[in-house]
């Protein structure tokens, strides 16, 4: 399945502008064979725009949804979109998979919140595992942080994850995670993941880009640089399945030496 990867910012504080981006950059996903894009963490509001949070958060099935998913449907292709949720009282740091149709696949609130600013703002999800079936893979949600625990990304390897999508935040100095964790976590997974950042400085924050999609075999099938940058690479099932039957990580795991961990 061809991948889009949109690394940009976007219009932080404009979800009218953020949707235009969309928008043409999905236009641009479709013409290149993508059958699914994905965004950066916070695209649909911007990241780092304080208690305007608050204010831009929105219901999984508000506006901003329906809007979404009329882009997804008028070009053809599903869109995993990063937004802050607003349920009751609560804002969640989410992503949103939205299949070719229009259809509201699967929804994931961020677990793991990344120091003071996310802890302001948002309120940790409790659901570890959110996954979904797109043309014919099993692909699962993660955001940013998340990744950087091994247990949440072994847990989507057991539970059949074929395509990890990932729409982070990452700023300096930890570019590291998108040069050399993302490859190794996908390898020692036996899965693809699709790690999609956001650039430039944005209030207190410089994002580093980067964004890479890897495959089972820890080989960067695609990867952008430091600039806004759509990026596109194949998450072919045919070559998961050989790496799956030659790498013996899951298979070799003894459960019960590993009860300490938890």
């Amino acid at each position: 399945m061809r991948t889009a990867l949109l690394q940009s910012s976007g219009r932080p504080g404009s979800v009218t502008g953020n949707l235009a981006v969309l928008d043409e950059a999905a236009g641009r996903a479709a013409a290149s064979g993508a059958a699914l894009l994905t965004t950066s963490e916070m695209f649909l509001t911007g990241y780092a725009i304080g208690d305007a949070i608050g204010r831009l958060a929105e219901g999984a099935d508000g506006e901003s949804a329906d809007a979404v998913a009329e882009i997804a449907a008028r070009h053809g292709v599903a869109i995993a979109y990063g937004y802050p949720e607003r349920a009751g009282d609560a804002v969640h740091n989410s992503v949103q998979l939205i299949s070719a149709d229009g259809t509201r696949l699967a929804n994931y609130r961020k677990t793991h919140l990344f120091g003071c600013f996310e802890r302001e703002h948002f309120t940790p999800g409790e659901r570890q595992l959110v996954q979904a079936e797109l043309n014919g893979l099993t692909v699962g949600l993660l955001i940013c942080y998340d990744v950087e625990f091994p247990e949440n990304v072994r847990a989507h390897a057991l539970a059949g994850t074929d395509l990890l999508l990932v729409p982070t935040a990452q700023m300096h100095p930890y570019q590291f995670v998108a040069e050399s964790m993302i490859p190794v976590r996908a390898f020692e997974n036996q899965m693809y993941v699709a790690y999609v950042n956001r650039v430039g400085v944005e209030g207190e924050f410089e994002f580093v880009g980067l964004s890479v999609l890897a495959g089972p075999d820890g080989v960067a099938r695609t990867r952008a640089g430091r600039a806004e940058q759509l990026v596109c690479a194949d998450a072919d099932p045919a070559f998961l399945a050989a790496s799956r039957a030659a790498n013996p990580y899951l298979t070799d795991r003894r459960p019960g030496l590993y009860g300490s961990l938890v």
